[in-house]
C-alpha cells in the first residue's frame, strides 16, 4: 500500500495525540463535555442501543458532523469497535491514542456519522454474544437513520485487537442467521440515554457493512498459539470468549467464531493493518487472511510496519507516533475511498 493521498485522513492523524504506551484506565475525557466537539460535531455519550435481560444495557458514543439529522442530507456511517481481549477494554480507549473520543469527534468532522460501541465481554457472555452486540448496533444506526442522517447503504466496521476480529467477522457474515438479534428486552419507560428506535424496527435493519478496516485483529482462530497450546486455562482470553471448558473448544464454535471461515465473494473490500513485531496476535494471522479474501476474489489491502508491536507500541516513543497516525490516515483514507462523503 503506497503513500496515503486524501488531505481529511493525514490532516485527523497528524493531530491526534498518542502516548508511548496504551492508554489505560483513567479520567474520563468524553462523559464531562458538555459543549459540541471543534468542527460542529456533537457528541452523544453513553447512547442505549440494545437491552438484553439479565445484561447491563449495551451503549455507544455517538458522534454527529454539523447538520447530521437537520440538513436532509445523508452521510456515511463508521462503527468503531475497541479491543481489550474481549475480556475489556471500552469504546473511549485506543492503543495508545491519548484522547479517542476527540480523534473520533475530528473523524465526525470530516462528514461521517460516528458510533463507537460497547458489546458483552467474555465474562458475561461467551461467543456469540459480542458478535450480536456488535450487528446489533449496526441494526440499530440503520433503524434510527432519519434521526441520526444516517445513508444505510454506506456502513464501514474499524476494530483493533478482539475488536478488529470482531470487525472482520461482522464483515464477512452479512445477514448470517447465528447472529440473529436477541430477543428483546420488556417494554420499559423511556429515559434520557434511550433514543427511540425508528420505522422499521431493529429487527428488520440489515446488519452488514459495505467496508472493513482491521488493525492487528485475529482472524483464524484455530491457528493462534494460544489455541494451540493444549495446556492453557479455560481463562486464558480466547478460550474465555469461545466458552471453552476444561475438556477443551467445540470445533464448530471455533469455525464459527473465525472470520476466515465466513469469506465469500459477496464480502465487502478490506483494509488489513499490522505490527511486524506482534507478539500478541502473529502476522501470519493477517497474511492467512488476506489470501484468503484474494481467492475470494475481494479487494484486500494490506500493511505490515517495521518495528512495531501490538497496539503500534515500538521501542521507541516516537516511532509509536509515526505508526499510530500512519495506520490512521492509511484507515480514513481507505474509508473515504470506499463509503466517504460525496
Amino acid at each position: 500500500m503506497g503513500p496515503v493521498a486524501h488531505a481529511g485522513g493525514a490532516d485527523v492523524a497528524a493531530s491526534a495525540a498518542v502516548g508511548a504506551s496504551v492508554q489505560q484506565v483513567g479520567a474520563d475525557t468524553f462523559s464531562t463535555i458538555t459543549v459540541p466537539f471543534a468542527g460542529g460535531v456533537t457528541g452523544m455519550p453513553d447512547v442505549v442501543y440494545k437491552t438484553v435481560p439479565g445484561y447491563r444495557p449495551l451503549k455507544l458514543d455517538l458522534f454527529l458532523p454539523a447538520g447530521a439529522g437537520q440538513d436532509g442530507k445523508t452521510r456515511p456511517v463508521i462503527v468503531y469497535i475497541h479491543g481489550g481481549g474481549w475480556m475489556g477494554g471500552g469504546p473511549r480507549r485506543s492503543a495508545a491514542f491519548q484522547d479517542w473520543p476527540k480523534v473520533l469527534a475530528s473523524i465526525a468532522a470530516q462528514g461521517y456519522v460516528v458510533a463507537s460501541v460497547s458489546y458483552r465481554f467474555s465474562g458475561e457472555a461467551p461467543f456469540p454474544a459480542a458478535a450480536k452486540d456488535v450487528k446489533s448496533a449496526i441494526r440499530w444506526l440503520r433503524a434510527n437513520g432519519s434521526r441520526f442522517g444516517v445513508d444505510p447503504t454506506r456502513f464501514a466496521a474499524w476494530g483493533q485487537s478482539a475488536g478488529g476480529h470482531l470487525a472482520a467477522l461482522v464483515g464477512a457474515s452479512c445477514a448470517d442467521p447465528a447472529f440473529a438479534e436477541d430477543a428483546p428486552a420488556p417494554a420499559r419507560p423511556a429515559t434520557v440515554e434511550t433514543v427511540p428506535t425508528g420505522a422499521g424496527g431493529v429487527e428488520q435493519a440489515s446488519d452488514c457493512v459495505q467496508a472493513v478496516v482491521s488493525w492487528f485483529g485475529i482472524y483464524d482462530l484455530a491457528t493462534m498459539p494460544s489455541y494451540l497450546n493444549k495446556d492453557a486455562p479455560p481463562t486464558e482470553p480466547m478460550r474465555r470468549f469461545l466458552g471453552c471448558t476444561g475438556s477443551g473448544c467445540d470445533a464448530d464454535r471455533v469455525r464459527q467464531a473465525s472470520p476466515i471461515a465466513h469469506v465469500d465473494a459477496k464480502d465487502p473490500p478490506f483494509l488489513l493493518l499490522h505490527g511486524r513485531d506482534d507478539n500478541v496476535v502473529p502476522v501470519a494471522q493477517q497474511d492467512r487472511f488476506a489470501s484468503a479474501l484474494a481467492a475470494a476474489n475481494i479487494s484486500v489491502k494490506t500493511r505490515i510496519f517495521d518495528g512495531a508491536n501490538h497496539s503500534w507500541i515500538a521501542e521507541k516513543p516516537e516511532r509509536t507516533v509515526e505508526v499510530s497516525r500512519q495506520a490512521l490516515a492509511d484507515t480514513l483514507d481507505f474509508i473515504q475511498t470506499a463509503i466517504g462523503p460525496r
